[in-house]
């Protein structure tokens, strides 16, 4: 037995040298080519990236909102979720009170993994930045996005209630850029 157990460590050791030798050999860089810094490629990239700062800093501004809303929901989470596990650790509550914190707080981690999800998932739409947050049966869903449309928002909706079916009521408010 104890020889099945050293060679299967030994398979396992040779197959990660073998993928971190692809690895390095495959993801080798490029070298300088310092004459590509001043030819016309590169100037017009300067130019375009000119002309896109003004998205940039319009996006940066939904992106940090955004980051601002999710830290202040995740706060009062966490602050929800330390009294919850006081209140399980504690022995002033029976244990049917006990059961139901303990429920409490697996509904909260299963609620912050479902709009990390989902966020993902409109990302993955090709929007720039989504913010999604629930509550009870409610989806509140913000996006930037320069385009608005009910084709839009039908697909966003879509998309969330095809993965989290407790999605009863769904809205969608778009940020333009």
């Amino acid at each position: 037995m104890n020889i099945k157990k050293r060679s299967v460590w030994f398979l396992t050791l040779i197959s990660l040298v073998a993928v971190v030798t692809v690895f390095y050999l495959s993801d080798r860089p490029s070298p300088f080519d310092g004459i590509a810094l001043f030819s016309n490629d590169t100037l017009e990239e300067v130019k375009l990236v000119e002309t896109s700062s003004t998205n940039e800093k319009s996006f940066a501004t939904h992106s940090n909102a955004f980051e601002e809303m999710r830290m202040e929901a995740q706060e009062k989470r966490s602050q929800l979720r330390e009294t919850l596990t006081t209140k399980v650790g504690s022995n002033d509550f029976t244990a049917e009170e006990k059961g139901e914190a303990f429920n409490e707080i697996e509904k909260l981690i299963k609620i912050d993994s479902t709009e990390a999800m989902l966020e993902l998932i409109i990302e993955s739409l090709g929007y720039d930045d989504a913010l999604v947050r629930i509550e009870d049966s409610d989806v509140l869903i913000d996006v930037v996005s320069n385009e608005q449309s009910t084709k839009k928002a039908s697909d966003i909706i879509y998309a969330v209630k095809s993965e989290w079916p407790q999605a009863y009521n769904v809205q969608v408010k778009f940020d333009g850029l």
